[in-house]
């Protein structure tokens, strides 16, 4: 079956999650943070996403932006960094993450081909608009979904259903891109075919799916296709 439709995970497949807690640490004044910005960036996302899964098994859904509230806190108790003023930094930094050097070129060679293409994110609509508009992404797109629409965080199978909701796609005519590889084996369980953008050199996930494609960054997508 031919590929329509291409869908990308947003935080860390086309936004940069570390980006916040780097350009905090580069101002005058951030010392204490300097030190341990790529620990907390970690424990950040980390922290961020175990809360989501928690909350989709409990039944507890709130908000992604407070998840995402929820991991900085638990992060900087971690490392010391009892400071209100650094975290309304760092919060206000969430919204203006940069994308990836390669994004806008590649989704610009995916709309030259006649693809469409379109997010699939936990973030919240309001998150997710003010990192599109930041990045200069709003062209390239014909779709932003959240799982608010679903009341449910990613892995959920309710999540996967917007893109057909959205698009009246079956599973075969979508390529799913994420950089979390639990992200990428749900939605190959799902039917999509699947990139894993596997930056940082991580082992494959062990769950019933796995993808179908490992790449190094996003730059070689339109040659799957």
């Amino acid at each position: 079956m031919t590929i329509t439709t291409c869908i990308f995970d947003a935080y860390g497949t086309l936004f940069d999650v570390s980006a916040a807690a780097r350009n905090a640490a580069g101002e005058p004044g951030q010392t204490a943070l300097a030190a341990v910005w790529e620990a907390l960036a970690e424990d950040w996302r980390r922290k961020q996403l175990e809360y989501s899964w928690l909350r989709a098994i409990t039944g507890d859904h709130v908000s992604f932006w407070q998840v995402t509230q929820d991991g900085l806190d638990w992060a900087m108790e971690r490392h010391g960094l009892a400071d209100p003023e650094l975290r309304e930094r760092l919060l206000a930094l969430y919204w203006e993450l940069a994308a990836y050097r390669e994004v806008p070129a590649l989704l610009a060679r995916l709309k030259a081909a006649g693809k469409r293409c379109a997010i699939l994110s936990n973030g919240s609509p309001d998150m997710l608009e003010g990192a599109v508009d930041s990045a200069g992404l709003g062209l390239y797109l014909d779709a932003v979904l959240s799982v608010e629409e679903a009341g449910v965080f990613k892995p959920a199978r309710a999540v996967y259903d917007l893109v057909g909701a959205r698009f009246g796609t079956d599973p075969g005519e979508v390529l799913f891109v994420s950089s979390n590889g639990w992200d990428a084996a749900g939605a190959a369980a799902y039917g999509f075919a699947t990139v894993w953008v596997n930056r940082a050199g991580l082992p494959t996930d062990r769950l019933p799916a796995r993808p179908q494609h490992i790449l190094t960054d996003l730059t070689s997508i339109p040659e799957l296709l």
